[in-house]
């Protein structure tokens, strides 16, 4: 079911309403045909921050839907990670492979800057550092560049190193122990996180099964980190201790989900759950959901860094501390007796409460105007 259909009607009030957003604001530049969507979900924490996603949407209300899903999961990746920003999204209307040119994302660039800085793109689905250095000509805020450019560079190193953290974290919770070596992972989506997620299971000898739509770079992964090789729909009823979702979401569903044979969850994939109530469905066949929020935050660590000067040891250090946000997690939803996702969610909605009541302190303005 959509935010649209929870609210009882259709159209972008509805769905913010449902989802809690702030602002919705919609794009069209005539000259180059570009067609966007943002959606800022919460700022308490700081300026929105979330990646542009390009894609062939079937219809605009799937690409709105799109973008207020992915904000709301934005504000609470945030403030799990303990970064001071807000969560927002944004959407582009269009095929990568054939809609891109200079003036489509200078154009947009342009948008970008008029919000002002409540909204702070980086990369995404369909985009790449590349388009976001040519927005960069047009607006100061984005984030996630070329170390040429001033940025931080390939946010996928840090994205994998937290699913690596996360998975050891459950592994001690479901396990007793946080030992990965022979433990059987099996790998789905093998992109730059599940590349850079395998690197780090192959170094602490786990047993690796991977899968991917894309056959070559399946056989690729399969054959530099000695991996047996299966096609992605046999993946989910593939027997293994770690299932690793690393592709798109919604993958958690009435499907999927009777097919499970492993113990563990935990991905680098956004939204793996299609519904709040597959997380209840994990539960009752006593597998331990790694809630993704948590887990695969290293990117938006890394862009977040670049607010304020990039420091590479700063953002590795706070990297770090998601192997204890994750127990942390799961020691919530043991004490509450909520799903390890319910769990995940009041962790950061009352860091955002928490810090949001600050606010209510007047602080002069360091130019002394009121």
């Amino acid at each position: 079911m959509t935010s649209f259909e929870q609210a009882g009607t259709s159209g972008p009030f509805a769905g913010m309403e449902a989802g809690g957003h702030e602002e919705v604001v919609f794009w069209r530049d005539r000259v180059t045909a570009l067609r966007a969507i943002v959606a800022i979900h919460n700022t308490t924490l700081g300026p929105a921050l979330g990646g542009t996603r390009m894609y062939p949407y079937p219809s605009e209300a799937a690409a709105l839907e799109d973008a207020l899903r992915l904000a709301a999961a934005m504000t609470l990746k945030s403030a799990a990670a303990g970064l001071d920003v807000g969560g927002g999204k944004a959407v582009i209307i269009g095929d990568p492979a054939r809609d891109k040119s200079e003036a489509f994302f200078r154009a947009y660039g342009r948008m970008l800057e008029s919000l002002g800085g409540r909204y702070v793109t980086t990369t995404d689905v369909g985009t790449t550092t590349e388009d976001l250095e040519v927005m960069a000509r047009e607006t100061r805020f984005v984030a996630g560049t070329s170390p040429a450019f001033g940025g931080s560079g390939d946010t996928s190193v840090l994205t994998g190193l937290t699913v690596y953290l996360g998975m050891k974290a459950a592994a001690r919770e479901a396990f007793g122990r946080d030992d990965l070596g022979k433990r059987t992972v099996a790998v789905q989506g093998v992109g730059k996180v599940g590349w850079q997620l395998l690197k780090r299971l192959r170094a602490e000898n786990a047993v690796l099964i991977v899968a991917d739509v894309d056959e070559h770079r399946a056989k690729r992964a399969g054959q530099e980190f000695n991996a047996r090789v299966v096609r992605t729909e046999e993946i989910w009823q593939t027997p293994c201790d770690v299932l690793s979702p690393n592709a798109l979401g919604g993958v958690l569903n009435d499907e999927t989900i009777p097919r499970l044979r492993c113990r563990i969850i935990c991905g680098g994939a956004n939204n793996q759950l299609a519904e709040e109530r597959h997380a209840a469905a994990l539960e009752a066949l006593d597998i331990l959901y790694a809630p993704d929020f948590i887990v695969n935050c290293g990117g938006v660590i890394n862009v977040a860094e670049e607010l304020r000067g990039y420091a590479e040891e700063r953002a590795v250090a706070r990297a770090h501390l998601v192997y204890d946000t994750t127990r942390r997690v799961f020691a919530i939803a043991r004490a509450d007796g909520i799903t390890t996702e319910r769990a995940a969610v009041r962790y950061a909605e009352q860091r955002i409460q928490t810090i949001g009541d600050l606010h209510r302190t007047y602080l002069p303005r360091w130019d002394g105007k009121p």
